[in-house]
């Protein structure tokens, strides 16, 4: 994506955790991606959200720090990080509510001649894997990064 990213990432444990600071209004928050694997080889699920006190990862909060699209920058940033590091590996991702969903869609449909440069977007609908198209409603979304 086309905006500024948190560059102060904390990498841990083989490149499946990445940790950062969204900086707002809201003030310092810290964040973190993880990649899991899930039942399909090679693909693997990623989740994001503020760190909680007790060190769990939180993907319910709405932060609303003013920093959205710097990161989901970020996120996009991380992928591209991990899938070069793993090229034979997918991303699958969705929003844990239904709005969050919707706002990944738009977010890599706005930026998409962008992404597409980079990454293989791919939505999941029902158990479909279709190319990614503007405004169709969809599960959740699959990438790897382009050979």
């Amino acid at each position: 994506m086309q905006y500024e990213v948190y560059k102060d990432l904390y990498i841990k444990e083989g490149l499946s955790v990445f940790e950062f600071f969204s900086i707002g209004k809201k003030g310092v928050i810290p964040k973190r991606i993880v990649f899991m694997p899930t039942e399909y080889s090679d693909v693997y699920n990623l989740m994001l959200g503020d760190i909680e006190i007790n060190d769990e990862i939180n993907d319910m909060s709405i932060t609303a720090n003013g920093d959205r699209n710097k990161v989901l920058s970020t996120v996009a940033h991380v992928v591209e990080i991990y899938l070069k590091t793993y090229p034979e590996r997918w991303v699958f991702f969705t929003g844990s509510t239904k709005e969050r969903t919707r706002l990944y869609r738009m977010a890599i449909g706005i930026n998409l001649d962008y992404l597409l440069l980079k990454f293989e977007v791919y939505s999941k609908i029902g158990n479909d894997i279709l190319p990614f198209q503007k405004n169709m409603e969809l599960d959740g979304f699959l990438i790897r990064i382009k050979s």
